[in-house]
């Protein structure tokens, strides 16, 4: 066990032929308390929260509250931890800094430019999760390569070079219909958002119901190109 990128290699070797339920329970095993799951509460993290409470429930989970979620996000974090009789660790942002931000850039920066709306992402998002992270050795995350331009080549288990430890996606190679048609067999919560229109949630300000057809990313940063649509949390992984 370890955060190098030779253990990533050994976790995806081990692994290869594990279903998703069968990769949660190898590594949780493997990285015992070091490991934890990072979710959204978007309809994939939703799958992993419940495949995890059935083969390894003392995984820890948390998420960034970065302040502009939107309400149906809290209520099905709320119905997550009904449901699962499970805490789940909110990460904020740092005080100091986001009242700096605000002060020199106004609480709508990330309209302004791409770079002052990664500045947001970055303190909101990408620095909590740092902090978080740097105490684990693995983290596990609801990446699936059909979700955006920018996902297309996501792996199972990847070395996350930018962070400095293994980046676990069980559901890399799931479609849309077989997330979904777990979410129904099992009668898992999900955000009430998505039978509105909204496939990909994040920020409230910086999300929107897409139309039918629209790749599911375009009701993120809809102002920017598909190339500019990650927020800072998914980059820099090595492929193995």
């Amino acid at each position: 066990m370890g955060r190098d990128a030779e253990t990533a290699a050994d976790v995806a070797a081990a692994t290869a032929k594990l279903d998703a339920e069968g990769l949660l329970a190898y590594v949780a095993k493997r990285f015992a308390a070091r490991v934890a799951l990072a979710s959204s509460f978007g309809a994939e993290d939703q799958v992993v929260t419940d495949l995890l409470r059935k083969v390894a429930p003392a995984v820890p989970i948390f998420t960034l509250d970065t302040g502009r979620l939107p309400q149906e996000t809290y209520d099905v974090i709320e119905a997550t931890r009904q449901n699962y009789g499970v805490a789940i660790e909110m990460l904020c942002p740092d005080a100091a800094a986001l009242e700096k931000m605000i002060r020199l850039h106004g609480p709508n920066l990330f309209r302004q430019s791409v770079e002052l709306r990664r500045e947001c992402c970055r303190v909101r998002k990408v620095e909590p999760l740092r902090r978080r992270l740097a105490e684990l050795h693995a983290w596990i995350c609801g990446l699936r390569r059909g979700q955006a331009a920018t996902r297309t080549e996501v792996q199972r288990i990847e070395w996350d070079e930018g962070n400095g430890l293994v980046k676990i996606n069980p559901l890399a190679d799931w479609s849309t219909d077989q997330v979904w048609d777990y979410i129904r067999a099992r009668g898992v919560p999900y955000n009430r958002l998505h039978d509105a229109g909204y496939p990909s949630i994040g920020c409230a300000p910086c999300t929107r119901a897409v139309a039918p057809g629209e790749d599911i990313r375009a009701g993120r940063w809809w102002w920017e190109k598909p190339e500019h649509k990650e927020c800072g949390l998914h980059t820099h992984n090595q492929h193995i």
